[in-house]
């Protein structure tokens, strides 16, 4: 089933994440993309958290959503939509993220859209002693950024009200992120932060954090 995969990461790599357990915060629309991206990989479990309901606006840049399934829980039906492979247990956790939450993972996605819950999030993987995958999407413009040991607070700024968003660049960020966290689940990386613009042409900026 990983055969392509495999031919760029190789065996033991593939071996590697057989071993590995993710969490995804946020079932909307970044936590659709990744969910959807690494659900398939050979991951040995997902967890899925998020309370939210999911409403028809939700649709058209949640992409594992339609409007069948208006008025049901994000998380649960994220977790049976990325029910493809055998491997990887997808379990939903119907809730509030807490930095409290017990489970026993690797990493953790932030597919948020809340400057508190990203702090809780940081408190987490610091208790922990976890990386953190960090991606947030506004209008036409992303930021994704990988946490280890530097601080959250001290390199982000609180967004006042969430702006509107559209579906590719959701997609963009999502797969940037999903791809940061592969890589750091395999150890290929270091501390970064880029800031994505595509109001005119694409701009990425990198930015070096950590030590």
């Amino acid at each position: 089933m990983y055969r392509r995969q495999i031919e760029v990461i190789g065996k033991k790599n593939q071996e590697i994440l057989s071993q590995k357990e993710i969490l995804i915060v946020g079932c909307g629309g970044l936590g659709n993309i990744i969910a959807t991206t690494l659900s398939c990989i050979g991951l040995k479990k997902i967890y899925l958290v998020d309370f939210d309901l999911i409403e028809r606006h939700n649709i058209h840049r949640q992409f594992q959503f339609s409007e069948d399934d208006v008025g049901n829980s994000k998380s649960i039906m994220l977790s049976k939509k990325i029910k493809r492979c055998k491997d990887t247990e997808i379990i939903a956790i119907n809730e509030k993220f807490s930095k409290d939450l017990n489970v026993n993972v690797d990493i953790v996605f932030d597919a948020t859209d809340n400057f508190e819950v990203r702090l809780e999030i940081d408190k987490f993987a610091k208790k922990n002693n976890i990386p953190w995958i960090y991606a947030s999407v506004e209008e036409f413009v992303g930021q994704v950024g990988v946490f280890k040991t530097t601080s959250f607070e001290i390199f982000a700024t609180k967004t006042i009200s969430p702006k509107g968003q559209l579906p590719s660049m959701v997609n963009l960020i999502g797969s940037i992120a999903s791809m940061l966290g592969l890589k750091t689940l395999l150890n290929m990386q270091d501390e970064v932060f880029y800031f994505i613009d595509f109001k005119e042409d694409l701009e990425i900026k990198k930015f070096k954090i950590g030590g």
